[in-house]
């Protein structure tokens, strides 16, 4: 469940500009001009965007998303050409009132793109810690996400589609990119097993409550913060995904790795139960929750096993025991008959 990573920029002038000028944002950000008021963080008068800052601590450092923080704020410089209409969309809806206490909202910025790369800004909150995994803030989540798939869609304005289908699409497309491996025929023989829309390759049907719902699109535990630091309650992080759709996705990551044995019963029991218990629209109050998890676990799965053989290609190295344990689970996958109601694969 944790965040997808990926290279740091091909080009070391192009990484260092833009970190040198997040490092910027980020700081007028913490602390917005007022003449003659030191940072707290960092004792220094406010510099303007561009010029860098000796204080900065960069975050993450990826060709899509790159992360720079400086003392209470970060900022953070999107994928290229995400500075659409659709992208503006979503960092609206994270600054709409209705979703206080769901989503982090964000900050003004001083510069809202660099080198092409669109920028925002945040509050810094504290992460998931990794290495407590018994305090991982798994009902939370739940009942964040049931907030999110509640949010009445009529008041937010024209939305684009979350990008889920989409982003496994485009792990394919990455493990396909690194060339021949021995482990992708059965990630291959599962995702051709999936239906179109689950692959992005159209349109997703209605979910089955009936009605699409505000989606984050990209769940997992690096997707919640704690804000205001050290103590405040969990936020969501991240709209780049986010958008309408079947609400059932924002569930997959869990339950898919629930299905290969990697998350154990008591920790998806725990989690379904709290989305349940906050009235969550993607499952039902009751009963068996897998004739609509089933198609986005199974696109999860797939999408977690193609980047684990993209990146242990690019890293030369063989697959670690986790990462052996979602192929294995797409080998199991593709020898299962399609979904009811889809039909057979070519």
């Amino acid at each position: 469940m944790q965040q997808d990573s990926h290279p740091r920029d091909s080009h070391p002038r192009d990484s260092d500009t833009l970190l040198r000028t997040l490092a910027g944002v980020a700081r007028s950000a913490a602390h917005p001009p007022r003449p003659r008021t030191p940072c707290a963080a960092c004792g220094a008068l406010p510099v303007a965007p561009g010029r860098g800052d000796p204080a900065a601590g960069v975050l993450a450092d990826r060709p899509d998303g790159t992360v720079v923080r400086h003392g209470r704020a970060v900022a953070k410089a999107h994928a290229p050409g995400a500075g659409s209409p659709e992208h503006r969309a979503r960092l609206a809806v994270a600054a709409h009132p209705l979703l206080t206490g769901i989503l982090l909202p964000p900050l003004p910025v001083a510069l809202d793109e660099v080198r092409g790369r669109p920028v925002s800004a945040w509050p810094y909150g504290v992460p998931v810690d990794p290495e407590d995994p018994a305090a991982a803030p798994w009902e939370e989540a739940a009942v964040l996400l049931a907030r999110l798939h509640r949010t009445p869609l009529t008041a937010l304005g024209p939305l684009p589609p979350m990008r889920g289908p989409a982003k496994a699409a485009l792990a394919v497309e990455r493990m396909r990119a690194v060339g021949p491996h021995p482990a992708a025929a059965p990630v291959e023989a599962a995702w051709r097993r999936l239906p179109p829309w689950a692959r992005g390759g159209t349109a997703a049907p209605l979910p089955a409550a009936g009605r699409p719902a505000l989606c984050h699109g990209d769940l997992h535990l690096g997707q919640l913060v704690r804000h205001p630091v050290p103590e405040g309650a969990w936020l969501l992080i991240d709209v780049d995904d986010l958008g309408t759709g079947d609400p059932a996705w924002d569930l997959a990551r869990p339950a898919a790795w629930f299905a290969a044995g990697l998350l154990a019963p008591d920790i998806w029991e725990r989690f379904l139960g709290a989305y349940r218990a906050a009235a969550g629209p993607a499952v039902p109050a009751d009963g068996d929750p897998w004739p609509r998890l089933d198609v986005p676990a199974r696109a999860l799965t797939v999408q977690t096993a193609a980047l684990a053989i993209a990146k242990s290609t690019a890293e030369g190295r063989e697959l670690d025991e986790v990462e052996s344990e979602v192929v294995a689970a797409c080998a199991r996958m593709a020898a299962l008959p399609p979904p009811q109601g889809e039909p057979a694969p070519a």
